[in-house]
Order: structure tokens, then C-alpha cells, then sequence
């Protein structure tokens, strides 16, 4: 399956000497990195002993003596490597496209990247498919459109609502796509989940009491698309509120919880400042939830939260996948008046309403409106699962999800 991402890695290897490709393990770092990094690339594991053997014994001399392109998966398990490669980029600064990493569970990594790689660097955040890639569509119409209220009119579906239905219940992790069998769907998620908690973040987090943690998962998932109150998540799970912002940020770093800070721009109105945020993978939030099959999910007493999430997560991951820098933010009064996500980047500033159904309903969409002339805004996007395109006034557009 083609990855929407391919268009800009490709970019970001003509711009840059380093480009470091991150996201979750098991997402398709990998098979990205070999089907853009082929004729005259060398590639090494570090997760293979082999591999990560000969470049640690001494990483300056490694890079001296392989002056090709060099593609290195799990950056993250060789720290001492970056340095090294500050070293071989300086030596020859016009060499583009040299260093292609990838990285994975790893909250430091990017800090770390970055202090070594200022300047000399770009990262690309790789999630699991969206629903378009997982059907064979790999372009990114929506990101563009964003740019102008007229390309969002112009928007064609991309799925089916059958389609969408069944990326948004089974998640967008490739490996369940590929063997595409409902028992092995719901295996995979668990032995990720146990590999993540019994492997991955106890070596991040020495001490760290998984069985705990894996309680506090359980919980996000039962508040995903909720205002998150640090109190009542440490009451619950028995933690201090200081480990439940640590965990949170854990969790964020591991590509686990997508965190949305509160908009707090608005000169008159009393706003909510609490974050929110939501279990990135519909699947693995699915599997923590027991929802099986489309009747449970479409059943749930929180099946709006849940669907708000997959949009939101199919609109930051179709944003990331094209290069568009984003800050995404969500947005709620104290009079209770709320948008699920604004969005803010080279197109300015565009408020998203998600909603399950299609409403020609003014009142449903009276705090998007108002968000628009207050914050002055081109446009503001209402997603709904309607039939096409539509335009509710003048400046506010509905857009199906199966348009994403």
C-alpha cells in the first residue's frame, strides 16, 4: 500500500542532509524507508546486534568509511550516534538527502535529534493508514484544501461510508490490514499493547509499574474526546497528579494519546483551559474499550467522542503525511459553547466542528459560526457524514468525513 507520505519525504531528502521519519512502532516506518531509500542506499538495523555492533564501536569512523546514502532504522537505540552525524553532515554541508532515519517510542528522541541535528535536519511523523491509504488512496486533497474555501468546495469522496466505517473500527495499524482477518484484528492489538507495556516503556521508564499503567491506559480510553482532569485520573488509578502528568506525556511521546491544548485567544470570552485529547489508534482504543464489531461501537453510550477522535486523528495525520505544519488546539466556553479542533498553520486559522450525522441545523453549528467572526477567520470546515459537499453560508462549508 503507497503511503501519502512518500511526495514529502522525497522533498525533505532533496532539502535536507538528514531526515529522521518517526512515529509508533509497527506503523510502516520501515517498509517506507525501503521503498524510498533503494538504488544507491546502504541500510543497517539497530536493532539488529549485528548492525548495531559495527556502528557503535565507533560511530565517527563508521560514517567516515561509508560515505553513500545511509539508511538507519530505530535511530533511537544508539544515541551517541547523533553527534557522529553532526560531525559527517558538517564536513560536507551541500550534500542533501545523505542520512534517512527512523525512530520510534521514544519521548527524548526528538529532543535529542534536534539538539545534535539543529539546522541539519527534518522530521517527518509517520502514523498508522488512514482510511483513504488503507482503501488504495494515497494523495492529500484535504491538506490543500485548507488553504482556500473554494479547493474545499472542489473536495471529491475518497471512501465509501462503508469504508470509513470499517477504518474507523479497526484502526489504521498495517499489519491487521494486511492479514485482514477479525481474530487476528483483535490478537495483534493485544500482543502490541503487551509488547509496548512489557517491553518498550519499562526500558524508557525504568520502574515504571506497567500493570498500573496499563490501568491508566484503560482509563484514557474510557475519556477519549473528553476535558481531562489530571485530579480525577490520579484518584482513580491511585497516582500522585504530578505521575499522571508524567504518564500523560509519556504516553504522548509514545505516540499512544494525541494531546490538544485549549485555544486561549479571545479577548472577551472566559474559555476552558483544561487540555483534551484522545487514543490515537481507533483500533487499539477499540480493543481497550471491548467494542468487536460496527453494532457495538455504533451502540456505545460515547460513540460521538469516539468517532470525534478518528477525525480528528484522519485530518492531523493527512496534515503531518503532506508536510503541513500545524498547531492543533480545541476550543470550549464557559458558557459550554465548543469546537473539536482548530487548526492553525500557512493557511491561517480554520476551526473543525465534527459531527456523526448530517445537520442542515444552524443551531449545531452556532459556536463554529461565531468562532469564525470573532477570530476573523477565511473559512470554518463542519465534518458530518453527509452525501457531498455543502455550503451552509458564507463561510462555513460542510465536508464528509468519506471526503477526508
Amino acid at each position: 500500500m503507497e503511503r501519502s507520505s512518500v511526495t514529502h519525504l522525497q522533498e525533505l531528502l532533496e532539502l535536507f542532509p538528514v531526515v529522521a521519519v518517526l512515529g509508533p512502532r509497527q506503523c510502516g516506518k520501515t517498509t517506507l524507508l525501503k521503498t524510498v531509500a533503494q538504488d544507491g542506499w546502504k541500510h543497517f538495523d539497530l536493532e539488529r546486534q549485528a548492525d548495531r555492533h559495527r556502528i557503535a564501536a565507533d560511530p565517527d569512523l563508521f560514517l567516515r568509511m561509508e560515505s553513500g546514502r545511509l539508511a538507519i532504522d530505530e535511530a533511537q537505540e544508539l544515541p551517541e550516534l547523533f553527534p557522529a552525524l553532526r560531525v559527517a553532515v558538517d564536513a560536507d554541508r551541500g550534500a542533501n538527502g545523505r542520512f534517512l532515519l527512523t525512530g520510534s517510542v521514544s519521548p527524548s528522541l526528538i529532543k535529542s535529534l534536534h539538539e545534535s541535528l539543529a539546522g541539519r535536519m527534518a522530521v517527518l511523523e509517520l502514523g498508522p493508514f488512514t482510511a483513504a491509504e488503507a482503501h488504495q488512496e494515497s494523495s492529500t486533497p484535504f491538506a490543500l484544501a485548507l488553504h482556500s474555501l473554494d479547493a474545499c468546495l472542489e473536495l471529491q469522496p475518497r471512501v465509501t461510508l462503508e469504508q470509513i466505517h470499517d477504518s474507523w473500527l479497526r484502526g489504521g495499524f498495517p499489519e491487521p490490514w494486511l492479514k485482514n482477518q477479525a481474530r487476528h484484528g483483535q490478537l495483534w492489538h493485544e500482543n502490541y499493547l503487551r509488547s509496548l507495556l512489557d517491553r518498550d516503556l519499562p526500558r524508557l521508564v525504568p520502574g515504571l509499574n506497567h500493570r498500573r499503567f496499563r490501568s491508566f491506559l484503560q482509563l484514557l480510553a474510557g475519556v477519549s474526546g473528553e476535558i481531562l482532569n489530571q485530579s480525577d485520573l490520579a484518584r482513580a488509578v491511585g497516582v500522585t497528579q504530578p505521575t499522571i502528568r508524567d504518564w500523560l506525556a509519556l504516553a504522548d511521546g509514545t505516540y499512544l494519546w494525541r494531546h490538544l491544548t485549549a485555544w486561549d485567544r479571545h479577548p472577551t470570552k472566559r474559555l476552558v483551559k483544561h487540555p483534551k485529547g484522545h487514543l490515537r489508534d481507533s483500533g487499539i482504543l477499540h480493543h481497550l474499550l471491548r467494542i468487536r464489531d460496527r453494532d457495538e461501537l455504533l451502540a456505545h453510550p460515547r460513540m460521538g467522542s469516539l468517532w470525534e477522535g478518528f477525525v480528528v486523528e484522519q485530518i492531523l495525520r493527512q496534515l503531518a503525511h503532506a508536510g503541513e505544519a500545524v498547531q492543533a488546539f480545541h476550543y470550549r466556553t464557559g458558557a459550554g459553547a465548543e469546537i473539536d479542533l482548530v487548526l492553525q498553520g500557512a493557511f491561517g486559522i480554520v476551526p473543525v466542528e465534527i459531527k456523526y450525522a448530517e445537520t442542515g441545523d444552524p443551531r449545531k453549528w452556532r459556536a463554529l459560526r461565531d468562532f469564525v467572526a470573532e477570530q476573523d477567520c477565511a473559512f470554518g470546515i463542519l465534518l458530518d457524514n453527509g452525501a457531498k459537499v455543502r455550503r451552509l453560508d458564507e463561510r462555513i462549508v460542510a465536508i464528509p468525513a468519506t471526503h477526508l
